[in-house]
């Protein structure tokens, strides 16, 4: 059985895995190798390199396994007429992106980006506006297994927590739950919003300036899901009519974000160039989880992690 990968673990990796599973025939390449794929049996990806020409002629592919947790470049459709198991690594960025969300929200509530500025002119002043987490409300948009980590951290920080997803069911590390249809209701109690939603049909424009509207003057809002989450110029327009204080940004409806972009110059936009996820542990992670799903594919079981239900696309 042939395993195609288009992307290059690192060497100690390759080795591990040639080593673990010896009937396998890997084939590591930096990128996707069209002749190879034509007849691997299992394709593992980033997720943005795969197109419908390519699984018309991958006669043999029988799984893809996707190195990512966004699917919105992947060929869906194609993907479900063949039958073709699909899986992610759904959880593995939990931690990285946790810590970095706590990470901004600290340095805004504690001025560490003005802290730095005055170290650069070698200027001692105090006057420096410092609040609190404890006691603050978080709305999290997505209360997924990032999402989940993100509340566990702020509830030990003192925050309420709020979670808000398509059906408003009980979530991980949230106080409350609320479904979309409540968001706007909601959204005037957060000082700080956050989205971990993925890019699907019900997600794509689902906040619009009149939700920024509805928000707290001294709010947060950060987006680390996907960039189609809004409009920006109606989030522009929000900043700009001090709707909210802050946006911290880590994905962009068009990426990599221009250098004209407006948001570049803003004073109350932190740009995070969707390097929330970056960890030194994220392709061991994936490994492992693939590791697992490899075992059970050789054993022809059924029990693999993280299967995609191809018709919603998550």
């Amino acid at each position: 059985m042939k395993i195609l990968f288009s992307f290059l673990p690192k060497e100690e990796q390759r080795l591990s895995l040639i080593n673990r599973f010896p009937q396998v025939d890997f084939i590591f390449h930096k990128d996707l190798n069209e002749n190879e794929l034509k007849t691997a049996s299992v394709f593992v990806t980033y997720g943005e390199d795969l197109k419908p020409s390519h699984i018309e002629g991958a006669k043999k592919l029988k799984w893809v396994m996707v190195a990512s947790a966004g699917l919105e470049k992947m060929p869906l459709q194609e993907i479900a007429q063949r039958n073709i198991l699909l899986t992610n690594v759904r959880g593995i960025h939990k931690t990285p992106m946790a810590e970095s969300i706590l990470a901004h929200i600290l340095s805004i509530k504690k001025s560490l980006p003005l802290i730095a500025e005055n170290q650069k002119k070698a200027e001692w002043s105090k006057r420096v506006p410092s609040s609190e987490l404890y006691g603050s409300t978080a709305l999290i948009i997505g209360p997924g297994a990032i999402g989940g980590e993100v509340g566990r951290l702020l509830q030990a920080f003192g925050v309420h927590t709020i979670g808000c997803n398509r059906s408003g069911k009980t979530a991980s590390y949230m106080d409350e739950m609320v479904s979309f249809k409540s968001l706007k209701e909601v959204l005037p109690k957060a000082d700080i919003v956050i989205s971990i939603l993925p890019s699907t049909e019900e997600t794509r424009g689902l906040l619009t300036y009149e939700h920024f509207k509805s928000m707290k003057e001294s709010a947060i809002f950060m987006n680390y899901g996907r960039g189609d989450l809004l409009k920006e110029q109606d989030l522009k327009q929000a900043l700009e009519d001090n709707c909210i204080a802050y946006a911290v940004l880590d994905v962009f409806a068009k990426e990599p974000l221009e250098s004209d972009h407006p948001f570049w110059s803003m004073p109350n936009v932190i740009i995070s160039p969707h390097i929330s996820s970056h960890s030194s542990q994220y392709v061991v992670r994936a490994l492992e989880i693939f590791s697992r799903n490899l075992t059970s594919y050789l054993n022809e079981e059924s029990n693999f992690e993280n299967v995609i239900d191809v018709s919603r696309g998550y």
